[in-house]
């Protein structure tokens, strides 16, 4: 079988492709096309089967992580989006729920009411009304709602949401209203609550269907373009992508809810890290995936991905109440821009010089300095090493940067500047990483951390002295670490039906409907994705909560059948989540179930295991590469020690390192600070020991060894 895995990135693509019969892979990053990201990936596509001397229709397997729902919701620059909406709730959207992202401003501009989802013109009412149970209070005035949809249609909106109130109790009012669209206005684009979010709490809700209107036109375009290109080229098998639940999707689920795609990208960087540091023997682990514009935090301790809670799933000022990995992006990248800002502060991003015209060094247009540049001027980045196996790198370029922007500013020569922009870009990011553990009640001490990206093997060890983590996991091809997360995952879906019942006097033919219901409806789903019963698992979670409580807590429900027994577990296991959460469980307390979903998993990854093929060289020596002078802080001082320069691909599995030593290959470069060892393992992995510099960050440096 051969398997490809193609991840967009704000300045790279990359791929991976995995031959499993003969255990060969290849990997290749080319510069994304931001106006149209399909464009690299068919470049990509193209050079890397050429790389591989296959073609294109042998390709049996075709994942996909994409930016690009997410983009239209920070460009703003989605679809003009229509609602139908009960009557009295046209201006749920812009009301929201009052909170006010500055709390002492008076003068301050409220992001769903300047850039709304839907205008206020186009948010539309008819007369209906359903009750709390699902009681219809007022039937639907077919008649009016057929007006309502030809003004939209003489508005020329793109896209249409339809959300009623309590529509998760009874969803017959929209089913018809859907019904009535098609008829009057069959091209608009359709986004039904009851389809999209059959859940309860009403602003939330309501801005989920808006959202997945508001992108839906332009990403399931863009699904369908990027399908019928790889056609184009003989790939046979369809597009699966990137869901923000840490699942992948077909491509026609992915384009009748976009929604799911919100955080596609990152997810795979987590996954990847995952497998890379369980193949390297650690549970608990800390991802930090450094690109070109951002830098993607996870924790998962035991090795699991933790969702976010649904109040707290939002991109950029909007919620979108779907099932999200917990990850964290900041503005950190190869490409973030170091500038001093107008109260002569010295600062370093979120703006990013992106991969046109990228950092300085690139000699393609760029001006500005980066953290690129600052890794060229300390030498951690060497001008005879290809950037992404092509770009030829021009130091003095990122001198004049330095100088002319920072340095001259501030006082400072550009090596210094440099070196400050990199220890703020790591602040940055060791806050970022306390903000997502210690935070959390997790200690990163207890972790291990996987550098991950372009970028992140040149800041790990310095990130992991911060925290005091004593582990680094640097992954075989680190800079499309995402890529592969995509081939280490399967496909998943999740049901969700709001229950609101109680579990301390359950109703247990109610419960049992409602998941029976959930779990029919997730089979039939990856049937049709052509999987069968033997590749098909499902899960069950419930939302729980004590009576009187705001928020709910996921719990994992037992599978077996439903009954008094059950119900009791799922009782006993939400005091255990709660008080992991808040340190305090009520056992007295009625336990209410307020959601239960089921979670339908569909295997498609391979369950081969792949070891590194070992290339190295097998007389290596660490005294056969050169050596060149890098900056380190050492006593915190900026110090220049001379290092050697090695080529990971020569390296053999077993070896051990003790650095200063700089590791460069094809899609990253890895930084090993003195005092460091790193050991190249079986799975391809540099596990990298910081014991040594954390207990003796005083004691002399020494050159790099090698033992074997």
């Amino acid at each position: 079988m051969i398997r490809l895995g193609v991840d967009v990135g704000g300045t790279f693509t990359d791929l991976i492709l995995i031959h499993e019969e003969t255990d060969q892979s290849w990997i290749h990053k080319v510069p994304s096309t931001p106006s149209d990201p399909s464009v690299a990936i068919i470049n990509g596509v193209t050079e890397i089967c050429v790389m591989a001397g296959i073609e294109p229709s042998k390709i049996d397997q075709f994942f996909h992580g994409t930016t690009v729902a997410t983009n239209i919701v920070l460009e703003h620059n989605g679809a003009n989006v229509g609602m139908i909406t009960t009557e009295g709730f046209r201006d749920i959207l812009h009301i929201a729920r009052h909170k006010r992202p500055y709390n002492f401003s008076l003068y301050q501009d409220l992001p769903w009411q300047k850039f709304p989802l839907i205008k206020r013109r186009n948010r539309l009412v008819v007369p209906e009304r359903v009750s709390a149970t699902g009681e219809v209070l007022t039937p639907l005035d077919e008649e009016a709602t057929r007006q309502q949809v030809r003004k939209l249609k003489e508005a020329k909106v793109d896209a249409i949401a339809v959300c009623f109130l309590y529509s998760f109790k009874n969803p017959n009012h929209e089913n018809r209203v859907k019904e009535i669209i098609q008829e009057e206005f069959p091209e608009a684009y359709l986004s039904i609550s009851n389809e999209i979010l059959p859940q309860y709490r009403e602003y939330e809700r309501f801005s989920t269907v808006a959202l997945n209107a508001f992108i839906g036109p332009k990403t399931s375009r863009y699904i369908k373009r990027l399908e019928d290109v790889l056609k184009k080229m003989g790939i046979k098998t369809s597009v699966n992508l990137m869901q923000s639940n840490g699942g992948i999707a077909t491509a026609q689920v992915a384009a009748e809810k976009p929604i799911s795609l919100l955080l596609s990208g990152p997810v795979g960087g987590l996954i990847g890290g995952i497998k890379a540091a369980k193949n390297a023997k650690f549970e608990d682990i800390i991802t930090l995936d450094i690109g070109g514009t951002s830098a993607d935090i996870g924790v998962a301790p035991n090795g699991k991905m933790r969702m976010r809670h649904l109040l707290d799933t939002r991109i950029g000022q909007y919620n979108a109440m779907v099932p999200m990995v917990d990850i964290d992006t900041i503005g950190a990248g190869g490409g973030s821009i170091a500038f001093v800002d107008e109260g002569g502060i010295f600062r370093v991003g979120p703006q990013s010089a992106g991969a046109d015209p990228g950092p300085a060094c690139y000699n393609r247009g760029g001006t500005v300095p980066t953290s690129t540049d600052a890794n060229v001027l300390l030498g951690r980045i060497h001008p005879q090493s290809r950037l992404a196996g092509s770009m030829q790198i021009r130091p003095e370029l990122s001198e004049k940067a330095f100088d002319g922007h920072i340095a001259s500013k501030l006082n400072m020569t550009p090596l210094e500047a440099a070196a400050g922009a990199l220890k703020i870009m790591t602040h940055n990011m060791v806050n970022a990483i306390e903000m997502n553990s210690v935070r959390k009640g997790y200690d990163p001490r207890d972790f291990t951390l996987v550098a991950a990206g372009g970028a992140g093997p040149l800041f790990a060890c310095d990130i992991a002295e911060e925290l005091n983590i004593p582990y680094v996991v640097v992954p075989p091809y680190p800079g499309i670490t995402a890529a592969m997360g995509l081939l280490s995952t399967d496909i998943a879906y999740e049901k969700v039906h709001t229950l609101w019942g109680s579990l301390t006097n359950p109703d247990v033919p109610a419960i049992r409907d409602v998941i029976e219901k959930l779990e029919n409806e997730s089979l039939l789903t990856l049937k049709e994705d052509g999987l069968s019963n033997e590749q098909i698992f499902l899960r069950r979670v419930c939302d729980c909560r004590y009576t009187g409580q705001g928020y709910e807590l996921r719990v994992d429900a037992p599978e077996g059948e439903i009954n008094e027994v059950w119900v009791k577990e799922v009782i006993e296991r939400f005091h255990q989540v709660h008080e992991r959460e808040y340190a305090s469980q009520f056992p007295e307390q009625e336990v209410v179930a307020i959601n239960v979903r089921v979670i339908g998993t569909g295997l498609v990854q391979s369950n081969k295991e792949q070891l590194f093929v070992d290339q190295g060289k097998e007389n290596f020596t660490v005294n056969n590469y050169p050596s060149y002078p890098v900056y380190f802080w050492i006593k915190d001082q900026l110090q220049k020690q001379d290092t050697k320069f090695i080529n990971r691909e020569d390296v053999p599995v077993g070896t051990k390192l003790v650095g200063p030593v700089v590791i460069q290959q094809k899609d990253s470069t890895t930084l090993l600070p003195p005092n460091c060892t790193a050991t190249f393992d079986n799975y391809g992995n540099i596990v990298i020991d910081m014991k040594a510099k954390l207990s003796t960050k005083d004691s002399k440096d020494v050159l790099a060894t090698v033992t074997k």
